[in-house]
C-alpha cells in the first residue's frame, strides 16, 4: 500500500473513532431525588426501630403520626403560606386554632395532650405559646398556687374548659424581669372592705410582654408585692379580671395596650397592663402557700421552697423543645446538603460534589446532628426528673420523714433545669443559625424555614429566666454542692463527681494507647475531672471573697465569671452522661450507630473546650491531637448515615415546612413552586406609578455629554 493510501486510510479510521466516541453514552448525572435515595441505601440500622426508641415506643410513634396527619389536614393549621402573612392575619389564625385544640384539653389524658402540644410547637410555636399562656401559665398558676376550694371555683368559672374566661400571666414588668422579688406592682389589703387593691405605682411597674393581654385575655394572674398593715410580705399571686366577658370592655382601673411587632411569634398578642387602684376580693389571692385571713393575719408557708416547683415546668419544656427544634434544623440542612452539588472534587468526576461530601461541611454539620441527639435524650431524662419531683411535692407534707429528701430533689431539679434551659437554648439558637448558613444564599429566604425558626426560637434565651441569670443560679448551686462535699455530705447523682474530689482533682488520663480514649467511661471521667476542677475554682474564689470580709451575696457576685464557667462545663458533662446512658439502654441493633454519634458529641465538646482539659492536665497535648483527629473520623463515619439518622426523627414534610428539607430530595422544584405560588407572575405591579414617575421625570439638562478632550489626545 502506497504512503498516500495509508494516510487516507488512517484519516478515515480517525473519523470513525471520533464518531464512535460521539455515539457513546455519557454517564448519567443523578437527579436530586436519586441522590437522596442513594443516601438512604447506606443505612446499617433499622430506621423505624430508632424512631420507636426516640419516641419511647411504637405506641407513641403512632400517636405522633396521628397528630401530624390531623394537623396537616386541618385547614386552620395551613402553614405553607405562613411566611407571607401579616401580624394581624397571624393573630386571627391563632385564635381560629383555639376552637380546634381546646376540645382535646378535656378529651385526652394530660401526657397525650402534652405530646400533641409538643408536636404543634414544631410547626406553629406562636400558637403553642399563646395556648400555653392560658393552660401552662394562667391555669398552671391556679393549679400550683390556689387552695383546692379556690381551684374548684376557677374551674367552675371556665378556666379549664376555656369557656367564660381567657387567662394570661402578669409577672414581668417594664423595669423588672428575672428579679421577681423586685417587682413593683402592689397588692395592699384593705381590712375594712376585705379586699386587695392592685396598683401600678410607677411606669416601670407596668406589666410588660404579657402574652394574650393586648386583645384576648379576660383574666390574669398578677404577681404583686403583698402589703398588709404597712408590712411587705414579698411577691404573691392574685387573680384579676381585665375585661367584661360579654362586652370585652376593660374593667374599671385597667389600662391595656399592644406592645407591637416582635422579632418572632407574632401569633401572640403581647401587651402591657397598668392597674389604678383596682379592687378585688381577698379570696382572689391564691392562698395554697401564703394565707391572709379576714382579720388581716398573714400565715407564711413553713417551707417556702416548696412553692418553687411550679416555676420549673417551663424550663423543662424548653429543654425538651430545644432538642425538637434542633432536630428540625439539622433535618433541613442535612437533606439539602445531600442533594446540593457544588464544584468537582476531581476533574474526572462526571458530576459536581455533594456538599455533604466535603470534609469542612461535615465538620460544620455532623456535630450539630450529634448535639440534637444529645439534647433529645437529655430532655427525656430532665422530664423524668421533673415528674419525680412533682410526685414528691404532691405526697410530702411538712414534718414528714421524707421532707429533706424532697427538698434535696427540689434543689437539684431547680438548679439542673435552670442550667440546662440556658445551655440548651443558647446552643440550639446557635445551631439554627449555623444550619441556616450551610444553605448558602438560599438560607436568606424565608421559605427555607430556618430564618423564621431562628426568630421564633430566640425568645427562649430570655423568657422564663434570662439565660445568664439562670446559668449563674446553676453555678451558685454547684458552689453550694462543692462546699457541702468538702463538709462530708454525699451529693446527688447529677453532681456525683463532687463525691470523689480527693481522687479526681489531680487525675490524668490513664489510657495506655490513644485508642483507649475511645471509651465512654474515659470520656465521662474526663468531664468529671475537668468539671470538678472548674467547680473547685468557683468555690475557692467564693471562699477568698468571704475571707476578705464580703457578704455571701457580694462574694457570689465576685465569682460570677467562675460560676458561669462552672455551669457551662458541668452542662457539657451532664449532657454527655445522659446521652451515654441512653446508648447503653438502646436496642442492640441501634447501639453501633448511636455509639458513633455519642462519641462525636463527646469528643467534639472536648475539642471545643480543649483549654480546660490541658489546663487541668487530664489530656496531654498529643492526646488532644488524637481527640481532634477522631472528631474528623467520626464526622466522616456519621456522614455515611446522616440521612437515615435524621429520617429517624420522623418529621413529615408538613412539619418541616421547608422546600429544602423535603423527604424525597426534590428541593429545586419544590422551592421554585413555592416561590411562584406565593408570588404569582403577571399580577398588577405594586408600585408601577412610582417607577414611571422616576423614569419619565423631566430632566433639565438632557444634552449628551461632550467627549473628554484628554481622551482624544
Amino acid at each position: 500500500m502506497s504512503s498516500d493510501a495509508a494516510q487516507r486510510l488512517a484519516f478515515v479510521q480517525s473519523h470513525l473513532q471520533i464518531a464512535a466516541c460521539a455515539n457513546k453514552e455519557e454517564p448519567k448525572k443523578k437527579t436530586p431525588v436519586e441522590s437522596m435515595s442513594e443516601e438512604r441505601e447506606k443505612a446499617t440500622f433499622d430506621v423505624r426501630e430508632l424512631t420507636y426508641f426516640l419516641d419511647g415506643g411504637e405506641k407513641f410513634t403512632k400517636i405522633r403520626e396521628k397528630f401530624m396527619m390531623e394537623l396537616e389536614r386541618d385547614p386552620t393549621f395551613r402553614m405553607y403560606d405562613m411566611y407571607d402573612v401579616t401580624k394581624d392575619e397571624i393573630r386571627q389564625r391563632t385564635m381560629e386554632k383555639f376552637r380546634t385544640i381546646v376540645h382535646y384539653v378535656s378529651a385526652e389524658p394530660v401526657p397525650i395532650f402534652t405530646m400533641r402540644m409538643q408536636t404543634i410547637s414544631l410547626i406553629d410555636p406562636g400558637f403553642w405559646t399563646r395556648f400555653g399562656v392560658h393552660y401552662g401559665l394562667f391555669f398552671g398558676a391556679l393549679r400550683g398556687s390556689a387552695t383546692s376550694a379556690q381551684f374548684s371555683h376557677w374551674v367552675s368559672k371556665g378556666a379549664l374548659a376555656l369557656n367564660g374566661m381567657v387567662g394570661c400571666f402578669a409577672m414581668t414588668e417594664l423595669g423588672h424581669g428575672s428579679n421577681v422579688a423586685g417587682l413593683e406592682t402592689t397588692a395592699t389589703f384593705d381590712e375594712a372592705a376585705d379586699q386587695f387593691i392592685i396598683h401600678t405605682p410607677t411606669i416601670t411597674a407596668t406589666k410588660w410582654w404579657i402574652g394574650g393581654a393586648a386583645h384576648t385575655a379576660t383574666h390574669t394572674v398578677v404577681f404583686a408585692q403583698l402589703i398588709v398593715r404597712g408590712k411587705r410580705y414579698g411577691t404573691k399571686s392574685f387573680v384579676v379580671q381585665l375585661r367584661d366577658t360579654r362586652t370585652y370592655t376593660l374593667m374599671p382601673g385597667i389600662n391595656i395596650g399592644d406592645i407591637g411587632k416582635k422579632m418572632g411569634r407574632d401569633g401572640i398578642d403581647n401587651g402591657w397592663i397598668q392597674f389604678t387602684n383596682v379592687r378585688i376580693p381577698r379570696t382572689n389571692m391564691l392562698m395554697k402557700h401564703t394565707k391572709v385571713s379576714r382579720a388581716g393575719e398573714v400565715k407564711e408557708p413553713p417551707m417556702a421552697q416548696l412553692t418553687y416547683g411550679a416555676l420549673i415546668q417551663g424550663r423543662v419544656a424548653m429543654v425538651v423543645d430545644s432538642g425538637n427544634i434542633a432536630k428540625k434544623a439539622v433535618t433541613i440542612a442535612g437533606r439539602y446538603a445531600a442533594v446540593r452539588r457544588q464544584f468537582q472534587s476531581s476533574p474526572h468526576d462526571v458530576q459536581e460534589t455533594k456538599l455533604i461530601d466535603y470534609a469542612i461541611h461535615q465538620y460544620r454539620l455532623m456535630p450539630l446532628l450529634a448535639q440534637a441527639y444529645a439534647f433529645h435524650f437529655t430532655g427525656v431524662e430532665t422530664q423524668k426528673l421533673y415528674d419525680n419531683l412533682m410526685d414528691k411535692l404532691e405526697s410530702t407534707q411538712p414534718g414528714d420523714a421524707s421532707m429533706q429528701d424532697t427538698l434535696d430533689t427540689l434543689k437539684e431539679t431547680h438548679a439542673t433545669s435552670a442550667g440546662l434551659k440556658a445551655f440548651c437554648t443558647w446552643s440550639t439558637l446557635n445551631a439554627i443559625e449555623a444550619c441556616r448558613q450551610t444553605l448558602g444564599g438560599h438560607g436568606y429566604s424565608a421559605y427555607t424555614g430556618l430564618a423564621t425558626t431562628y426568630n421564633d426560637f430566640a425568645v427562649h434565651c430570655t423568657w422564663e429566666g434570662d439565660n445568664t441569670i439562670l446559668t449563674l443560679q446553676s453555678g451558685r448551686y454547684l458552689v453550694s454542692c462543692y462546699r457541702e462535699a468538702l463538709a462530708g455530705k454525699t451529693q446527688p447523682e447529677g453532681v456525683s463527681y463532687l463525691n470523689h474530689l480527693d481522687t479526681l482533682l489531680n487525675l490524668g488520663c490513664g489510657a495506655k494507647t490513644n485508642d483507649d480514649i475511645l471509651n465512654f467511661d474515659v470520656i465521662q471521667e474526663a468531664w468529671g475531672v475537668v468539671t470538678a476542677n472548674v467547680v473547685k475554682k468557683a468555690g475557692d474564689d467564693f471562699e477568698v471573697s468571704l475571707k476578705a470580709g464580703m457578704s455571701p451575696e457580694a462574694a457570689y457576685e465576685e465569682c460570677s465569671q467562675a460560676r458561669l464557667a462552672a455551669a457551662k462545663i458541668h452542662s457539657f458533662g451532664y449532657i454527655f452522661r445522659r446521652f451515654a446512658q441512653a446508648v447503653k439502654s438502646a436496642p442492640e441493633g441501634l447501639r453501633p450507630i448511636l455509639t458513633k454519634v455519642c462519641f462525636l458529641y463527646g469528643l467534639y465538646s472536648i475539642e471545643q473546650n480543649a483549654g480546660f482539659f490541658l489546663q487541668y492536665r487530664y489530656f496531654t497535648p498529643s492526646q488532644m491531637d488524637f481527640v481532634r483527629a477522631q472528631v474528623n473520623v467520626f464526622c466522616r463515619e456519621v456522614r455515611q448515615e446522616y440521612i437515615p439518622l435524621i429520617d429517624a426523627f420522623n418529621y413529615s414534610d408538613y412539619m418541616i415546612n421547608s422546600p429544602l428539607g423535603v423527604y424525597d430530595g426534590n428541593v429545586y422544584e419544590k422551592y421554585f413552586d413555592q416561590v411562584k405560588r406565593q408570588n404569582p407572575v403577571g399580577g398588577e405591579h405594586p408600585y408601577l406609578p412610582l417607577i414611571q414617575s422616576l423614569l419619565r421625570r423631566d430632566i433639565e439638562d438632557d444634552e449628551p455629554l461632550e467627549d473628554d478632550e484628554e481622551d482624544e489626545e
